[in-house]
């Protein structure tokens, strides 16, 4: 009996704390419900302005003559002279002699056809004078039929005025044969190859070498269409009266940078069929002379980068960069400080704003926070940036 008590002591022990803590917490009063409050996300706003702007655009582009030629021989003959301005990178004025060839013959002709002329016409005074005593004969004359023009030798005039101008017209083809032995171009230019030299016989229609324009420079600019929108230029554009977009070029030579300024002249007509994009043609007048910076022109081949700056003011929402996402789409904090998600109509972007052309109001706080899950209309609380500590 003793050893069954000193077994079941610790047991009911055991059981006696259980009831004890079980009655404690039986008596305990119930905790109070409390709702949760509703917590709200914080994000970073920023004020919508609103301004009138010029838009432009960037784009890259090599520059190109205006004008560029071969130059080829019309006659045959042995070249006799070769302009020391006939030589690869050379400037040459507007009609200066660079290449002449071996006149001899052509002169030769050119006098052959004018003892010609000079036959044809003498021919011709005979002729009129004997059609003068034919006429003044058949007067004189008692017959009553009318006289025929060979009579009368009015053909014979006719056939003698007929000869005049042949001969009058080889005499105009030889001098233009001469005048043919004088390679030159009617403009300022520079050569960019040269294929002949001084005793070189050369026939018609054989290259003597490549020259262009320095008057004008041409650079061909692609855009996209959004970028033509953004200028305001039409497919097919045309300047008039200098009209155009003004474009400033920029490039580094050596270790400087250097700028010329040029406008847009044109715009293509057709879309690019292997790019999809539209070029614009922009001219720079003198680019080796009044145009140069810092005595720097701007040389044929040379890749600059281009900046065209549109000729229309307009007016346009500004935001944030980091307010813009999914390329068209900004979040929007309303009166209610409620999230709205909108779709907006994007002008232009840089690396700081955006501009927009509507989607938004002048005002209204757009959020550039990152916002993992946004759902149109929920709850939030704007921090503005100057808030912020």
């Amino acid at each position: 009996m003793k050893k069954i008590l000193k077994l079941g002591a610790p047991v009911f022990v055991l059981l006696a704390g259980i009831g004890v803590v079980y009655a404690l917490n039986a008596a305990k009063p119930p905790p109070e419900k409390k709702d949760d409050a509703l917590r709200l996300i914080s994000l970073y706003v920023d004020e919508v302005d609103s301004e009138s702007v010029t838009l432009s655009v960037k784009t890259q582009g090599e520059v190109r003559p205006k004008t560029e030629i071969d130059l080829v021989p019309q006659v045959t003959g042995r070249v006799v002279f070769v302009a020391d301005e006939f030589a690869e990178g050379a400037e040459f004025n507007p009609n200066t002699v660079l290449i002449k060839i071996d006149d001899a013959d052509y002169q030769l002709a050119v006098i052959r056809a004018e003892a010609r002329v000079a036959e044809a016409r003498t021919n011709l005074e005979r002729e009129l004078a004997t059609a003068q005593n034919k006429r003044e004969q058949w007067k004189n004359s008692s017959s009553k039929n009318a006289p025929t023009p060979f009579a009368l030798n009015e053909t014979q005039v006719a056939e003698g005025r007929a000869k005049v101008r042949s001969a009058e017209a080889e005499l105009a083809e030889a001098r233009l044969n001469l005048s043919r032995t004088e390679i030159k171009v009617p403009f300022l230019g520079r050569v960019r190859e040269k294929a002949v030299g001084l005793g070189q016989y050369v026939t018609a229609g054989t290259k003597l070498g490549r020259v262009f324009s320095t008057d004008k420079i041409e650079i061909r600019l692609p855009l996209t269409d959004s970028q033509i929108f953004e200028l305001n230029l039409p497919m097919g554009f045309m300047a008039t009266n200098g009209n155009g977009p003004e474009v400033t070029l920029t490039a580094r030579v050596g270790r400087r940078d250097y700028t010329w300024k040029g406008h847009i002249v044109r715009t293509q007509a057709a879309v690019d069929q292997n790019t999809r994009l539209i070029y614009a043609i922009a001219e720079v007048d003198d680019p080796y002379g009044v145009s140069a910076d810092s005595n720097m022109p701007l040389a044929v081949g040379l890749f600059v980068n281009a900046e065209v700056v549109s000729n229309v003011q307009q007016n346009a929402y500004t935001i944030p960069r980091l307010a813009l996402r999914n390329a068209d789409k900004v979040y929007v904090v309303n009166d209610q400080d409620k999230l709205e998600i909108r779709t907006v109509d994007v002008l232009s972007t840089t690396e700081d704003r955006v501009l927009l052309n509507g989607g938004v109001r002048e005002g209204e706080l757009v959020v550039t926070s990152t916002i993992p899950a946004a759902v149109d209309g929920m709850h939030v609380q704007p921090i503005r940036r100057e808030q912020q500590g």
